[in-house]
């Protein structure tokens, strides 16, 4: 009998949905970090990033007799992944209300105004968190698009089936959320 660990992807999920214990146990072994990389990039927020990655091996371990062989083991991981992430971040959005996401975003622009007048070193990070605010933002298929294609570098193809949808859509979502951006991570270029 193979060691698991040498088995492909495809050969652990079948196992698995044969019964084998230490199947799926590699899979999430061999792709967790960089499922890790998707969530966290998505959701900005390493506790959400965890939950919800839970929350997707969990989806995957249920479904995996569905699994069609229709694209690769990693390409169907990373779709539950994002619709995870993108399921906690609409419960996100439903449980605040808009007058109060305008606040913040004045907020963060008055304080990024008052860090860079003051040459504060810890102007990385609000950097990072001003973007991940500007991120949620847009609209969870064009914050999907471009998370995966321009901050964790997938070829477009790549994300055309990870997302299930043309590679035009995929290039499309990605100028209107850049062009959405746009305005919003001006203020950095002077930095």
């Amino acid at each position: 009998m193979d060691a698991v660990q040498e088995l492909s992807d495809s050969e652990l999920l079948s196992r698995h949905t044969a019964g084998d214990r230490q199947a799926f146990d590699e899979l999430v072994r061999r792709h967790r970090d960089r499922m890790w990389a998707v969530a966290i990039r998505v959701l900005g927020e390493p506790e959400e990033a965890a939950d919800a990655l839970q929350d997707a091996f969990l989806s995957a371990f249920r479904a995996a007799h569905r699994f069609r062989g229709d694209s690769a083991v990693t390409t169907w991981l990373h779709r539950i992944v994002v619709n995870a992430c993108n399921d906690r971040i609409r419960r996100r959005r439903s449980n605040r209300s808009d007058p109060a996401d305008e606040q913040n975003l004045d907020l963060l622009a008055h304080a990024h105004q008052q860090q860079k007048s003051t040459g504060d070193p810890a102007g990385v990070s609000d950097i990072a968190l001003d973007v991940n605010q500007a991120l949620e933002q847009l609209p969870e298929d064009q914050r999907s698009a471009l998370v995966l294609v321009d901050m964790l570098g997938y070829r477009v193809d790549e994300v055309s089936a990870i997302l299930e949808v043309p590679t035009g859509t995929v290039k499309s979502r990605c100028a209107r959320g850049r062009a959405r951006l746009m305005p919003y991570l001006e203020q950095f270029r002077n930095r």
